[in-house]
């Protein structure tokens, strides 16, 4: 094994505090390997991920008589886009590339059609989510096969003491660990049982952890919430849809919501709501198991009270934020057929399975079969805290990226702007809705 050292990007801490360690060629054949393919994977915030795939493409090296040749790159300071993007310029790199959600569609001319391995994935799996089909294909082609590395929603993670006593809702009877037909108190949470909730929970100085920040997280809640309206600020078509009726309805939900946020909810980025839960100062946050993971090692007592489930209900449906990773293929790759037969090893069920027990849950799946695994029906503490962490059937649920569908093109600057928790921190500051509107209205024309 040859190690070189280079920086790499921890778990999620309290802090957000960014560490370096190894990162590795995890193995090279020798002369008698048939051929060579080379990989850059995202450096896991979970260490022992990064230790677990290294041991399935060993095997699938060994198995293959292939050479090998993997690094690990880091998201802190945006290592792995900077990659990513110097290597399409240059027209030369890694065969295999980890490229997350906007990236796919933003190089999808350079990027191989898939359509082959999406294919045979989609057989034995099931059928791909929604998110996947939106950000993977471009001109109806598969230009990047859908990944569990890194992939996560991002739904409520709550303290089960807060909620049941100061909003009165056990979270544990609501979503509980078991399989099965929604529960009569899941489906009573919908988004006024979230407003009612919220206020008494800030009543009792345990706000809900909700950002107005304009980082991902944030985004993605914004957007889940506009969601459940059928709100859309651009259509599918590309027309700008801020004045519609749905929007408004969103907008006047969110204008009471945001009063019982916490005071500065303007200033907070993605680490704001890991440090409110893991500090006990929050009483719900919306966040994939990684605030929770932290807990379990710093703050055992908060780790052991806090229950992921999905978000409410709007008139239009229940909108689970979801992030997702891809592992796409270059079309100035020098081994793809090796490429395509790797990353379709990865992603066998029990390679999966292995890979998300590894990183204490936090990957998932993004094909319908797979996501039926039993990985996190036991995961605590406490038991059974992720069990409803992934969207299940009787969640009545889908995953959601912020401002789909619009064309990527133009949802991607919405996105990287913060426009919509923009939009909802305005009204916090006590701009009325037609004033946001207004406001919004000349960023999307912008954006046109």
């Amino acid at each position: 094994m040859v190690v070189k050292k280079v920086g790499r990007r921890r778990f999620v801490s309290a802090t957000a505090a960014a560490s370096t360690a190894l990162v590795a060629a995890p193995f090279v054949r020798g002369a008698y390997a048939a051929g060579q393919v080379s990989v850059f994977f995202w450096d896991h915030w979970v260490p022992a991920g990064n230790d677990e795939i290294k041991k399935q493409v060993t095997a699938w090296s060994n198995k293959n008589k292939v050479e090998v040749k993997a690094d690990f790159i880091t998201s802190q300071g945006r290592q792995n886009l900077l990659t990513i993007n110097a290597e399409a310029q240059a027209r030369s790199g890694h065969d295999i590339i980890t490229i997350g959600n906007w990236n796919v569609r933003e190089h999808a001319d350079k990027l191989e059609v898939v359509d082959d391995v999406v294919g045979r994935l989609v057989a034995s799996g099931g059928e791909a989510n929604e998110v996947a089909h939106y950000l993977g294909k471009n001109k109806g082609k598969w230009v990047a096969v859908p990944s569990s590395w890194g992939t996560q929603n991002k739904g409520p993670a709550a303290r089960i003491s807060m909620m049941k006593e100061y909003a009165g809702i056990d979270v544990v009877k609501m979503y509980p660990a078991e399989a099965g037909v929604e529960t009569a108190e899941a489906k009573a949470w919908d988004n006024e049982a979230m407003l009612k909730a919220a206020e008494a929970c800030a009543k009792a100085g345990k706000p809900f952890g909700i950002g107005l920040g304009t980082t991902a997280d944030n985004v993605d809640t914004a957007g889940s919430l506009f969601a459940s309206f059928g709100a859309e600020l651009v259509d599918a078509k590309g027309n700008i849809q801020i004045k519609s009726a749905a929007v408004r309805q969103a907008l006047e939900y969110c204008q009471k919501l945001v009063k019982f946020l916490p005071a500065d909810a303007q200033s907070w980025d993605d680490a704001s709501n890991n440090r409110a839960l893991i500090a006990g100062n929050a009483s719900l946050i919306y966040n994939p198991p990684s605030a929770w993971a932290v807990a379990v090692r710093d703050a055992p007592a908060v780790a052991a009270d806090t229950w992921h489930f999905p978000t409410p209900t709007g008139p239009k449906g229940r909108f689970v934020p979801h992030s997702m990773n891809f592992w796409g293929i270059w079309q100035f790759a020098k081994n793809k057929s090796a490429a395509k037969d790797l990353i379709e090893f990865l992603m066998q069920p029990d390679n999966v399975d292995a890979r998300s027990t590894s990183v204490m849950g936090y990957d998932l799946p993004p094909f319908a079969k797979m996501a039926e695994s039993k990985v996190w029906d036991k995961i605590g503490p406490p038991e059974g805290s992720l069990f409803n962490y992934p969207v299940r059937k009787q969640h009545n649920a889908v995953p959601h990226l912020a401002h789909m569908p619009a064309p990527p093109e133009i949802a991607v600057q919405i996105y990287n702007r913060g426009t919509l928790p923009t939009m909802f921190a305005k009204m916090k500051a006590g701009e009325s809705i037609d004033q946001v509107i207004t406001w919004g209205n000349r960023e999307l024309e912008g954006f046109l």
